[in-house]
């Protein structure tokens, strides 16, 4: 399908019925989390499936169920009537095993006032008893019941086959563009969704004061200034010791493979606490993935009528960051929503930095006057450790191939030399590079690779 947008078909149903297991059964792979935990999934999670050469956007809610205090249920509620009103199919899942009860009602009587079309999924229907047992569905006034197994795959193909014989014709709409991929990562509580929400205003990601509300990685292409970006936001990371089993540990994997596939780690931190050793382990996070890497100072307008300015905040900042001098830092205010444009400028700053190439020869030329200037140390028996060649073999994130007569004798310190000598000539602040060091014999090959 061309020309428009997917249609999107939204999945909805009280929690721990099989949502998420069927979500990714469809899109395939594991893009959201499964746990046999009521409420896992609370925001909305999206995915790209296809069945029969036509394409829709799948869409997995949180929970609904009856509204309780103290619990996310009226957030969850929000989030899910915003699926259904920008949804053009639904699918309401219920638990074959457990049969219908009062909260299948609940949100059978929120379906009915939707007028969109709508397929009723009886799930978990391994066996013939829960097959057989699907008609008292019937009484929901939904339609007839599908019998599925989301996690056995069974009936999944024919609730396929009925989205596409169902579906409208794709919206008149752009379809939305891959664009430079900003993850916010950040330890549990510090303000990412709320970051995220004022980015796009509108609460698109459920916000709440108590820490681990997101704990699925969630993508939502926007615009900028005529530039198309994706914001990945995700679980709250820890350090490695302070991950609990579980979900916790299941969302910060989430996490660390969504820094794997962004551009730009907007690390988060709580400015009114300070950065602090968890914080800088986020960072590394970052560094580990290789992206571009700026240090959001969230929560300014809780410190800003202290003693202190940025300025003297960015000081202090620098001292604990010296492992990564060259991360850039912005100060915002999710809450307020101010200093979101120049916190996205930077990050389409550092995305355009992350993707120019250097010149062969000004390299070269900039590495040997560098190693002139400060020879690499050998030890007496060893002999010389000789530099042959320098190329950039990539771009996002810009990596820098040495190749040297024995490159195991570059310790870490020259290693980090040669760093500071491409930034120092050539730029590339913001982001992380990556250089490697190999071997004559592989020099021979890549000057062959480059010349012929």
């Amino acid at each position: 399908m061309t020309g428009g947008r997917p249609p999107v078909v939204a999945i909805v149903g009280r929690p721990n019925v099989g949502k998420s297991a069927l979500f990714n059964r469809i899109v395939g792979g594991r893009p959201a989390l499964v746990e046999d935990l009521p409420g896992t999934t609370r925001d909305r999670i999206y995915g790209e499936a296809a069945w029969r050469d036509r394409e829709f956007r799948l869409v997995d809610t949180g929970g609904l169920e009856p509204d309780v205090p103290g619990t996310y249920t009226p957030l969850v509620r929000a989030q899910v009537e915003y699926a259904l009103r920008e949804a053009d199919m639904i699918l309401f899942v219920v638990d074959a095993k457990d049969g219908a009860t009062a909260a299948d009602d609940e949100v059978a009587d929120l379906l009915r006032r939707t007028n969109k079309p709508l397929l009723l999924l009886a799930n978990k229907a391994e066996n013939r008893e829960r097959q057989d047992a699907a008609v008292q569905f019937y009484r929901l006034g939904l339609g007839e019941p599908i019998a599925v197994s989301a996690n056995h795959g069974l009936g999944v193909a024919d609730v396929l086959d009925s989205i596409v014989d169902t579906l409208p014709s794709a919206a008149e709409a752009p379809e939305a563009p891959d664009g430079l991929r900003l993850a916010i990562v950040g330890r549990p509580n510090v303000g990412k969704s709320a970051l995220l929400n004022a980015v796009l205003g509108e609460q698109r990601v459920i916000v709440s004061d108590v820490p681990g509300t997101t704990r699925d990685v969630i993508d939502t292409p926007f615009a900028f200034e005529g530039r198309d970006l994706v914001l990945l936001d995700t679980a709250g990371l820890r350090r490695r010791g302070s991950i609990e089993a579980g979900v916790e540990k299941h969302s910060t994997l989430r996490a660390r493979r969504a820094l794997e596939r962004a551009g730009i780690a907007l690390c988060v931190f709580d400015l009114a606490e300070g950065f602090t050793a968890q914080d800088a382990h986020v960072v590394g996070y970052a560094l580990d993935a290789f992206t571009g890497v700026i240090i959001v100072a969230n929560k300014w307008d809780l410190v800003r009528d202290g003693e202190w300015t940025q300025e003297d905040f960015e000081r202090r900042l620098r001292w604990k960051l010296k492992f990564a001098p060259w991360a850039s830092i912005r100060f915002t205010s999710a809450a307020e929503a101010t200093g979101i444009t120049p916190l996205l400028e930077e990050a389409v700053r550092v995305g355009d930095e992350r993707q120019r190439r250097i010149d062969t020869g000004a390299l070269n030329q900039a590495i040997r006057r560098a190693v002139a200037e400060k020879p690499p140390p050998a030890p007496a028996k060893a002999g010389r450790l000789k530099l042959l060649y320098v190329t950039q073999a990539e771009v996002k994130p810009p990596t820098f191939v040495f190749f040297m007569n024995d490159p195991s004798r570059a310790h870490f310190g020259y290693r980090r030399y040669m760093e500071n000598v491409i930034r120092r000539n050539f730029g590339f602040a913001g982001t992380a590079l990556r250089l490697i060091f190999r071997g004559r014999g592989d020099e021979q090959a890549e000057r062959h690779r480059t010349t012929g």
